[in-house]
């Protein structure tokens, strides 16, 4: 099973198609759940220490969603780069090792706490670019259900 957690819901139409079409295109290959923690609102003329606050409430919540047998990988800007075939062997290697139930971690737009970070066993780093944390799940889902085309070596990667 791969579980994504994420904070905040996907408010544009567009994206919650896209988002729709590769769930469905994911289902012929692995169970899928996707769960959303309520963001924090940050206060006007919010200190570092507001934001400090946010990320740890953040985190408390997406920890709270992870069972503990699962593998944990954070989408982090400090984490790292892989290819995309790169990634699938990753995915892969996990159910291998025995670890059939993967949860991905999209945090908000402050970030996760130090908590968060030390959970993960894996940190993945999507791209030198910064993305809105509601396009990152999108990018994340069509990454996995390239993943398991790779895996399978069906038409779809190039």
């Amino acid at each position: 099973m791969i579980r994504i957690v994420a904070v905040g819901k996907i408010k544009e139409k567009a994206n919650k198609e896209l988002i729709g079409e590769y769930i469905k295109r994911l289902l012929p290959y692995v169970r899928l759940e996707i769960l959303e923690v309520e963001e924090v609102l940050l206060p006007k003329n919010s200190s570092d220490a507001d934001i400090e606050i946010v990320k740890v409430k953040e985190s408390e919540k997406l920890l709270s969603q992870i069972s503990s047998g699962h593998h944990v990988i954070l989408l982090d800007l400090d984490g790292r780069n892989l290819s995309s075939t790169a990634f699938s062997d990753h995915i892969f290697k996990q159910y291998v090792d025995g670890n059939s139930d993967i949860t991905f971690v999209i945090g908000g737009s402050h970030g996760v706490a130090d908590a968060m970070r030390r959970r993960a066993d894996f940190r993945l780093k999507l791209s030198e670019m910064t993305f809105p944390h509601q396009l990152a799940r999108l990018i994340l889902l069509e990454q996995i259900y390239r993943a398991y085309k790779i895996h399978f070596n069906e038409p779809y990667h190039k």
